[in-house]
């Protein structure tokens, strides 16, 4: 990052204050060095914020984590894979990478239906226990294969173990490993939907968390703006509602 960007973010965070503060120093960013700095600044420090890192690993396209991965390399002289790999552990850091690496078919609409029951089946399998290796198996198929080929997928597993993927998920596995592959099938059944939820979690509730919300409007806000003036207020909900395109 140039000297004098610094300097005057610098200057920014001197003059400014609390959560109006943490958006104008956001939209100093260009978008994925800003995710760069999200993912730096969730595993920095004591204890990884790991909701960060799974959000945006398993809501971004190919061509966008690899300008996040360009990104975090120029500005933290490090590799996002390698602080991704120290920081977390397990399969949770099994699927981080995987979703990490891009290797997903972000084009293709073919469905091999002979594979898909196939892959229903590894995770049959994975879910029951009946082999270890099942379950790095399931995670490499959520993250290589196509949207379109994930969705024939689900419905297989639906007929065969006679309940959603989802509720698999929930019962079979828990903590951030289980956010981490609920959010890829979130993300894999409607991309839209994935991000409206992640806005209504920003601000239901006493308390808006102000991370989440700056990073989805940051990234993906369009019709926000009617969400936004009922939850937010004076500079802070002006800068945001000009983030989006509408007037304060």
């Amino acid at each position: 990052v140039a000297w004098w960007f610094l300097d005057l973010t610098e200057t920014l965070k001197s003059e400014l204050s609390g959560k109006f503060e943490r958006l104008i120093v956001a939209l100093m960013y260009p978008p994925y060095r800003y995710e760069a700095k999200e993912l730096h600044d969730a595993m920095k420090g004591l204890g990884t914020k790991e909701g960060v890192i799974i959000e945006i690993l398993a809501s971004r396209t190919k061509h966008q984590l690899r300008e996040i991965m360009k990104a975090y390399e120029e500005d933290y002289g490090s590799s996002l894979e390698e602080d991704i790999q120290a920081d977390t552990s397990g399969y949770l850091e099994r699927i981080l990478v995987c979703l990490l690496q891009g290797s997903r078919d972000d084009v293709s609409g073919f469905v091999d239906p002979e594979l898909a029951l196939q892959d229903a089946q590894v995770r049959l399998s994975a879910g029951e226990k009946i082999h270890g290796t099942d379950e790095m198996k399931f995670i490499t198929i959520l993250c290589t294969r196509s949207a379109t080929h994930l969705m024939r997928v689900f419905e297989e597993y639906e007929k065969i173990a006679n309940k959603s993927i989802e509720d698999s998920i929930k019962s079979e596995t828990h903590g951030s490993l289980e956010e981490a592959m609920l959010t890829v099938v979130k993300c894999t059944h409607n991309l839209h939907s994935y991000f409206a939820e992640r806005l209504h979690y920003a601000m239901k509730g006493p308390g808006t968390r102000d991370g989440t919300l700056i990073r989805n409007v940051k990234m993906y806000g369009k019709t926000l703006s009617s969400m936004i003036m009922d939850d937010t207020s004076g500079d802070y909900k002006n800068a945001l509602l000009s983030l989006v395109g509408s007037d304060p």
